[in-house]
Parts: C-alpha cells; sequence; structure tokens
C-alpha cells in the first residue's frame, strides 16, 4: 500500500520496514531518514525524481530501491556507497550513463529496463553476487567482456536492443538459465518470418466478445471469449476461447509482437496451450492471440519469484505430488523443450509460474514474452542455447522431486530423477543432456 508523505512527516511511520511513496516527488523527503535504523525497502516509483540525496547511505539498512518511472538520466552514483543494496530498479526513466561508482557491493539483482543505455561499465563483472540483470528495451550494442565473471548470473535480458550478434561467451556461463535476446537486429529476419511464413488463421475481431479478465501479465491481458464461426448455409456456431491482447510496450522480457511471432511459430505440441489464430481488424490496431481455453482444472504450477527468491519460483505452501505426477509434468515440459528447439525457439523463461497443470501429472507451458528464435541449422548455437534452457529444466525438476512424497517407495525411479536433475543443472555445461535425451529418459520412466 502507497504510504501518504502526510502520514511520513507526522512521524506515523516510526519502525517500518518497507515505504512506498507515490506523489509526484522531485526530491526524497528528508523524513526518511528517521526510519534509517529499520528501513529496508523503499519504493518511489512513479514520481518525478531525477536525483537522491548524497547521504542515502544513512539508510543503512536498505537492501531494495525501486525508482521506475521517474526522470533519472543516469543511475545516480550513490547508490555505490550503500553496503547493503542488493536490488535496484530504475525502469522507464530516460537513463543514458551507468557510472561505475553507482554499482553496489551487494549487488545481486538489477533492473534497468526501458532506458537509453547505450554503454555498460567493465566494473559489471566485479558483481560477484549478481543473480538476474534486466536490461530490454535499451540501445546496447555489446556487454562488457568483464561480466563473464559473474558466475552466478542466472537471468540475464536482452531483448529490444542494438546487438548485431549474440555474445557467444554468455553461453559459457555456468549457472545461466534464463536468457532473452529477442528484438535485436541479428535476429529480426528470424522473427519476420516467423510472422509471414508461418500458416495460421486470421480472426476477425468483430467474431470475438471479451468477457470477463483470465489474467495480466507483463505483456498483455487475457480474456475469456465467445467466437463466432460462420458455418455452411450461413448458420453460426460459438465456442468459448480465450484471447491474449497485447499491450504494445516494451517489457522486462521484450516486445509483444517477438512474443507473439514465437507463439506462431511453436505451432502443436501436446504440452503448449494451442493457438487458433491471430487477431484482425482490432479498432485499435492492438495485436492478439486467440488460443484455446483451458479446462479450469488446470492451475498455476507456482508463483513467481518473490524479492527475497530472486530467481527462484514460490510454491503454494503445502502443495505435494505424488511420483506419477512429477514423472508427468516433467515428461512433459521435455518433450516441450525437445519440439520448440527444434523449430529454433528458446523459450527463455522456462518456469513453474508459466506452467498449468492439473494435479494429475498433465502440463501445459505457456508464455513466449521471453521467447527468442535461432537458426536451427547452427548445430552448435542450438547445443549451446538448449543446454543453457536444461538448465532452467534442471530447476524445475528440483523443485518438483522436493515436493514429492513417495520417492522411497519407488527408489530407482527416485534415483533416476534425482541423477538426470544433477546432470542438467551441472556447471560443466558440455555434461548436460540436450531435451530429446531428458524426454527419451523419461519416456522409459512412465512406463515404469
Amino acid at each position: 500500500m502507497t504510504t501518504t508523505l502526510e502520514q511520513l512527516r507526522a512521524g506515523q511511520l516510526a519502525g517500518v520496514r518497507e515505504l512506498k511513496l507515490a506523489c509526484g516527488l522531485k526530491q526524497l523527503p528528508r523524513e526518511v531518514f528517521d526510519l534509517a535504523d529499520t528501513l529496508e525497502v523503499l519504493d518511489l516509483s512513479n514520481n518525478a525524481l531525477s536525483t537522491l540525496p548524497d547521504d542515502l547511505p544513512r539508510l543503512r539498512k536498505l537492501r531494495i530501491l525501486f525508482a521506475s518511472n521517474n526522470a533519472f538520466t543516469a543511475l545516480p552514483e550513490v547508490l555505490g556507497d550503500c553496503t547493503q543494496l542488493s536490488m535496484i530498479g530504475f525502469k522507464a526513466n530516460r537513463i543514458s550513463e551507468v557510472p561505475a561508482a553507482a554499482l553496489p557491493p551487494a549487488l545481486r539483482w538489477l533492473i534497468l529496463t526501458d532506458n537509453e543505455i547505450g554503454h555498460l561499465p567493465a566494473e559489471l563483472g566485479r558483481c560477484m553476487q549478481l543473480q538476474k540483470l534486466m536490461l530490454a528495451g535499451n540501445r546496447l550494442r555489446a556487454l562488457p567482456e568483464e561480466l563473464a565473471a559473474c558466475s552466478r548470473l542466472e537471468l540475464l535480458r536482452l531483448a529490444a536492443n542494438r546487438f548485431a550478434a549474440l555474445p557467444r561467451w554468455l553461453l559459457r556461463l555456468p549457472r545461466l538459465a534464463w536468457l532473452a535476446y529477442a528484438g535485436n537486429p541479428f535476429g529480426a529476419a528470424l522473427e519476420d518470418a516467423a510472422l509471414s511464413d508461418t500458416p495460421i488463421r486470421a480472426i476477425r475481431w468483430d467474431r470475438l466478445t471479451l468477457e470477463q479478465p483470465l489474467g495480466e501479465g507483463a505483456s498483455g491481458v487475457i480474456y475469456r471469449a465467445t467466437l463466432r464461426d460462420d458455418r455452411d448455409g450461413g448458420r453460426q456456431r460459438q465456442r468459448a476461447v480465450a484471447v491474449k491482447l497485447f499491450k504494445g510496450a516494451v517489457t522486462s522480457d521484450g516486445l509483444p509482437d517477438c512474443e507473439m511471432a514465437a507463439w506462431i511459430r511453436a505451432g502443436d505440441e501436446a504440452s503448449l496451450i494451442p493457438v487458433l489464430g491471430k487477431v484482425i481488424d482490432h479498432p485499435a490496431a492492438t495485436h492478439g492471440l486467440v488460443m484455446e481455453l483451458i479446462d479450469p482444472r488446470f492451475g498455476n504450477l507456482a508463483g513467481p519469484p518473490s524479492l527475497a527468491s530472486c530467481t527462484r519460483d514460490v510454491y503454494r505452501d503445502g502443495l505435494r505430488f505424488d511420483l506419477g505426477a512429477v514423472v508427468g509434468i516433467a515428461s512433459g515440459i521435455a518433450n516441450v523443450g525437445s519440439h520448440l528447439h527444434r523449430r529454433g525457439i528458446m523459450h527463455g523463461d522456462l518456469y513453474a509460474h508459466n506452467i498449468l497443470h492439473d494435479g494429475a501429472g498433465h502440463a501445459l507451458l505457456g508464455d513466449f514474452g521471453a521467447a527468442s528464435f535461432y537458426d536451427a541449422s547452427d548445430r552448435d548455437l542450438g547445443v549451446a542455447l538448449q543446454r543453457l534452457e536444461v538448465r532452467a529444466y534442471g530447476c524445475l525438476l528440483e523443485e518438483l522431486i522436493e515436493r514429492c512424497d513417495a520417492l522411497d517407495a519407488q527408489p530407482q525411479i527416485a534415483a533416476e530423477l534425482v541423477a538426470l536433475r544433477t546432470r542438467c543443472l551441472s556447471e560443466a555445461i558440455d555434461s548436460r543432456p540436450l531435451f530429446d535425451e531428458i524426454a527419451a529418459s523419461l519416456s522409459v520412466l512412465k512406463e515404469q
């Protein structure tokens, strides 16, 4: 809940650990420093700030600072003096400069999405705790090679920049598991081809009637809808569908057009949410996809990562699976991974929070917001990108195994699952299996 400035100035917030102020601020209120002994999370998003005070380090317990949708043109150097600061979010400002001095020693998660950054300092490679780096929607043409020293980096977003090639050294980072790079010049031809060359039905907007929202993500809103189909003889039939309408702005993962291209190129697979067609003739020229309406018995496998978990999903307390369900989910998602990579698509966001399941081992993967294309005939690149995504799959498999009740009852299957998880998570990248091998191994386990 947003706190009022009046509450802060009246001294009513003594002892708080979290503070959110969104009230047109042009400078940080000095009363914030009255909270120096307790304040850990400060959210200054949606104001008019362009600077932060030089004495910000007086907030000695500050761990997390959000300042999205403000007027900063440079990442403030004073951040580097905040010794406990581990998460920084400056999305959607006008930042063109990232000084080396602005990088705090404990930096774990840096969000600079939707700015004007053309260069990053080599000193970023000294941020040895860095796990999550969000750089989509900038003007970057290169990354500092010193970033290769950040061996803990797990998630990297480079979409919608100006890269002429993907830095191949990225693919040797031992823990990198979630990578997005669509919307750069080097991939434009593949993305255009996915939209223009892949057959897909065009569905006119006036054939659709939107009903209630089913969910909302960074790139768009999904609605339940009715599709009216013309039949022979002029009769119509109606069917319930889901419609995703894209927002059109750059997201933390990338561009909506690239997401739509990936959905379309992905095609049919048993564990993918089926796409029926793309929306045409929308009055506001909004892009949209029409998808099968999923049976309501399916629900999200997990929630997205929290501020504390950083890169790992958050599961509902008490959620447990039997061994059959674990093998079923793992097998379905491995088959999807194999299918996508055969088509030159890296999902980029292979997470439990993007998977629907029915509790009985059936799973559906969705959300292509971080998907990226590559030339499937480039064997070396394809294998490298698969092994990167296999690590993400290994995280998912680990989470499923941790929530399985029946491992002791079938020790042989359990042992094989644990061994597969270990191989998928290996930091010796070349030892990781590919999705075809994973899918084959799980197919055998399903028969036991």
